[in-house]
């Protein structure tokens, strides 16, 4: 069994050159594993649909999922190792930013009935009679793209600041109680903070923390990362008292997507890859607070 702390990335991947990666993936989950006829695995429609691919930090592929033109979700499948480690989630969301992408106001899935709660969470809901699709019981789900999403365990939470980060152009603004863990020392997460940061595009990661004292005391790796990159990951701790009794935590990022949780201590909260007006509206109020705020010179005893 795979440990569920190993990182993984997920990315959109031309059908062509990655056909043997998908292969791998597909023909083990439903042909070896599910019994899916081979020939009603590959269809006509695979060449034309957008592709997402998850590999291990080796590069070796553990996912995949595809998008298809007539704004279906389909071929989602993680080899079993990685079950339970947010692999589908990040998937998923990444299919949901490509629909996103292209203007598209819903998708929809044919569910295996084992996997209708893991839809339910993020935001599907069926419709129709379920049916019998390849020797297996599926249930049609959809969900609308307009609006903010409920984010109600940890693994979407993940997949969410996975997206968020990954998604942004130059500017990150979060805004934590103390690097969260759980959620900000994840691999995944960590990762996708080292590809902003080594992206190249001039970008910026401010971090608003209520107790600047917490990440150091738990050696936080995005403290490592940040003392190698000190120029791009800047620490600022809310120093006035009404700021330091503030309940809440975000994430909100320059083009257009946020993740807030009412209470900051907990994974729950609502999250929109699409909403500029709110992401905008909390990027000013946490610039209001960054202004008031103290530096966090403790952290340069660590070279940040």
């Amino acid at each position: 069994m795979n440990d569920a702390t190993q990182p993984f990335r997920v990315d959109v991947v031309d059908y062509a050159p990655a056909l043997p990666d998908l292969r791998t993936v597909r023909e083990t989950v439903f042909v070896q594993e599910q019994q899916v006829p081979i020939e009603e695995e590959w269809d006509a429609l695979d060449p034309d649909c957008v592709h997402v691919l998850a590999r291990s930090f080796d590069g070796t592929p553990i996912g995949t999922g595809r998008l298809t033109p007539e704004h279906k979700i389909g071929r989602m499948a993680v080899l079993r190792d990685w079950r339970g480690n947010g692999v589908g989630d990040a998937m998923l969301l990444a299919l949901i930013e490509a629909a996103h992408q292209r203007g598209w106001r819903e998708v929809s899935l044919h569910a295996q009935v084992s996997a209708i709660d893991f839809y339910l969470r993020h935001g599907f809901q069926p419709y129709g009679e379920r049916f019998w699709e390849a020797g297996i019981e599926h249930q049609s789900m959809r969900r609308s793209l307009a609006g903010p999403k409920a984010i109600d365990d940890r693994e979407t939470a993940i997949a969410t600041i996975v997206a968020l980060v990954d998604n942004a152009r130059r500017g990150l603004w979060i805004y934590t109680r103390e690097l969260d863990p759980g959620l900000f020392d994840h691999p995944a997460v960590v990762d996708a903070f080292r590809r902003f940061g080594t992206s190249g595009r001039g970008v910026e990661a401010h971090f608003l923390l209520q107790d600047a004292a917490a990440p150091q005391r738990a050696h936080a790796p995005l403290l490592a990362l940040a003392q190698r990159l000190p120029s791009i990951f800047l620490f600022r701790e809310v120093d006035d008292p009404v700021d330091r009794a503030y309940p809440s935590a975000y994430l909100a990022n320059d083009a257009g997507g946020c993740y807030f949780r009412t209470l900051g201590h907990r994974f729950d909260g609502e999250a929109d890859l699409h909403a500029p007006g709110r992401a905008r509206q909390l990027r000013m109020a946490f610039m209001a607070v960054w202004e008031r705020a103290r530096t966090v010179s403790e952290y340069r005893v660590l070279g940040i």
